[in-house]
């Protein structure tokens, strides 16, 4: 028996990596020039606090966008998470304010979001209705919800609310607060459910070819009701994080952060059509819009405008990239 040289097995070289990575990859890089632009030109910029500090300021985010991952991996779209976490964030600060137990608080606004989720999934499955109209009517429906508990804001001054939104986790002389603490462990559950359950592999083969995954018997059906109400329950969740980050329910709260989670997807390297991507990479894609915010308000002399100028930039080149990765493919 011989056996054939690696320099002569063929073209394929020890670089080479699998498409389906290449935009999580160009997540990767992008992140690290653009901090590396952030340590070069500002002095503080390297402490190690500004990155948990992009953390605290956006793991209400990062949850909705883990919960919209598992939606657009369908092939799916969720309008709704923004209006959902305002609508939990404004049920939170009302019920404290009337002296409810915040245990059961807890347990009334982590309901509110699966269950409208789980409401939107069964209309797109058994109605056969576009994810995009079902999910617009669901944000229409939440942020009515808003105004009709109340059209000011509602501080929250519940003690174990504000303890909860205070406390600090040291880490060395820095610290994180317990917002990252449920964010990196929404991730942990989120990437292990995707890459190790049944559930997981549903949904990759469902957003790949649905006709497929009927065909071969898998529950299209209930999984597609499955990641709403995940989604739903994400919304939830940050809605709580929110309200523990502000201390305070207001109608207005978290409008266009459906736009902002989709972008944060999207620029993670998911697949718009569904099929491919990693929860990794949303998490990336967060910290890539974070890093943006961050750089603008080191800078002073830019509007906040230019967040949303440069994610749009973002947006229009990860989408390219998506495009030129599908056609090599084929």
């Amino acid at each position: 028996m011989t056996t054939t040289p690696l320099a002569a097995r063929g073209p394929r070289a020890w670089w080479r990596v699998p498409q389906r990575q290449v935009p999580v990859l160009a997540t990767l890089a992008l992140l690290l020039v653009m901090y590396g632009i952030g340590v070069s030109q500002y002095r503080a910029f390297s402490n190690i606090q500004v990155v948990f500090n992009i953390f605290i300021d956006n793991g209400f985010l990062l949850v909705v966008a883990v919960g919209m991952t598992f939606v657009i991996l369908t092939g799916g779209i969720d309008l709704s998470v923004g209006s959902v976490v305002a609508m939990t964030a404004m049920v939170s600060a009302s019920l404290l304010g009337d002296g409810v137990h915040p245990a059961l608080v807890l347990l009334i606004a982590l309901l509110i979001g699966p269950t409208l989720g789980f409401a939107m999934g069964c209309v797109i499955h058994f109605f056969d209705i576009q994810p995009f109209i079902v999910t617009l009517a669901g944000m229409f429906f939440a942020r009515g919800m808003c105004t009709w508990i109340s059209s000011t804001s509602i501080p929250i001054t519940d003690g174990f609310w504000t303890s909860a939104a205070q406390e600090r986790i040291r880490i060395g002389e820095n610290f994180v607060t317990v917002s990252v603490l449920v964010a990196l462990a929404v991730v942990a559950v989120a990437a292990y459910t995707l890459a190790y359950t049944r559930l997981g592999r549903n949904v990759y083969a469902i957003g790949g070819n649905q006709q497929s995954a009927l065909l071969m018997g898998l529950p299209v059906g209930r999984t597609k009701i499955a990641v709403y109400t995940i989604s739903g329950l994400c919304s939830a969740i940050g809605g709580i994080l929110l309200s523990f980050y502000t201390l305070s329910g207001a109608p207005l709260i978290a409008v266009g952060m459906e736009l902002d989670t989709i972008a944060a997807v999207v620029i993670g390297g998911t697949l718009l059509t569904g099929g491919s991507g990693y929860v990794f990479g949303t998490v990336l894609g967060v910290l890539v819009l974070g890093v943006i915010q961050t750089l603008i308000t080191f800078d002073g002399s830019l509007s906040s405008w230019w967040t949303k100028i440069v994610i749009g930039g973002l947006l229009f080149a990860f989408i390219l990239l998506q495009r030129l990765v599908g056609i090599r493919k084929k």
